[in-house]
């Protein structure tokens, strides 16, 4: 049951995701004549071109990408993308819709702003979940199984490609606007996936180590590791302390070691992430004489 649980949270993320992205590209993308990358800024493209629906060739183009991903990497990778791969055009169809011309904003630079924050939030919600937002990720790891090309570098140049598209019918303003656009979306995706996963690494050297290390690890709950170092002026045999903590625990931690010695020299460096007991798996208590396999 708690798989299926899981799946299923899974699966609204990804709907909700999805749902988001449709939401930024109807009500400010749309609206501010903005251009952008991916599968919605070749509809845009087209539509321009041709007058042709966006949210119908977003459909089109992504059952294509998804029949494709699904030869090249089988059933479990097109099971992944199917949610994204239908949810995203419906979405922006019903949205588009119901909005019936209704805009939040006329400021093109708050549309560039919040539709970055609604595409990069919403790819981060899909990519957290474990899934693909489908449409031209799709292009890059075909690339990659099949000539081991650096999926980001292929993301790069399509994306880059697609924009010089629109850009040969956009303003220069149109084109510094979605060059800022691509900008915000990129970093409001980097903070979504980094998002709860950071930690900080405490490295402690100090003459009451062995004090410190107790207090860590009773008051803290927290593993340390000993690291056997030497003073580099005294050239004296010593250990350092090592330990990573959550954000929240940092302020009691640092006020702990100092408690205890009020000179010890403590390094605070932040993490991207962290696997293992106590992170990404249940804590795990063992008695003194038990060894671990």
């Amino acid at each position: 049951m708690n798989n299926l649980y899981r799946r299923l949270f899974e699966t609204f993320l990804v709907l909700l995701g999805n749902l988001l992205y449709a939401f930024g590209i109807a009500m400010f993308i749309l609206p501010g004549g903005l251009i952008t990358g991916g599968t919605t800024g070749i509809a845009l493209f087209v539509n321009r071109v041709s007058g042709f629906p966006v949210s119908a060739f977003v459909l089109i183009f992504n059952a294509v990408m998804f029949a494709v991903g699904f030869l090249v990497f089988g059933w479990k990778f097109a099971a992944n993308t199917l949610v994204s791969t239908v949810s995203y055009p419906v979405a922006l169809e019903l949205i588009t819709r119901i909005a019936n011309g209704y805009t939040l904003t006329n400021d093109l630079i708050l549309c560039t702003v919040f539709g970055g924050i609604c595409i990069g939030g919403a790819i981060g919600l899909i990519v957290r979940a474990g899934a693909s937002s489908g449409g031209m990720d799709i292009p890059p790891l075909v690339l990659n199984r099949y000539f081991k090309i650096p999926v980001s570098r292929s993301i790069y140049l399509f994306d880059m490609l697609i924009l010089l598209l629109q850009a040969a019918g956009s303003t220069g303003e149109q084109i510094l606007y979605g060059i800022l656009l691509v900008i915000v979306y990129s970093i409001v995706l980097d903070k979504c996936l980094m998002l709860g996963t950071a930690k900080m690494q405490l490295k402690v050297v100090s003459d009451k180590i062995g004090e410190i290390r107790s207090a860590v690890l009773t008051d803290i709950d927290r593993g340390v590791t000993m690291i056997k170092s030497e003073t580099g002026y005294m050239g004296q045999q010593t250990e350092m302390l090592l330990t990573v903590v959550s954000m929240r625990e940092l302020a009691k931690t640092e006020k702990l070691i100092h408690a205890v010695d009020e000179n010890a020299f403590v390094i605070i460096s932040r993490v991207s992430e962290v696997s293992g007991r106590g992170f990404s798996s249940k804590k795990r208590y063992l008695e003194k004489e038990e060894t671990v396999q």
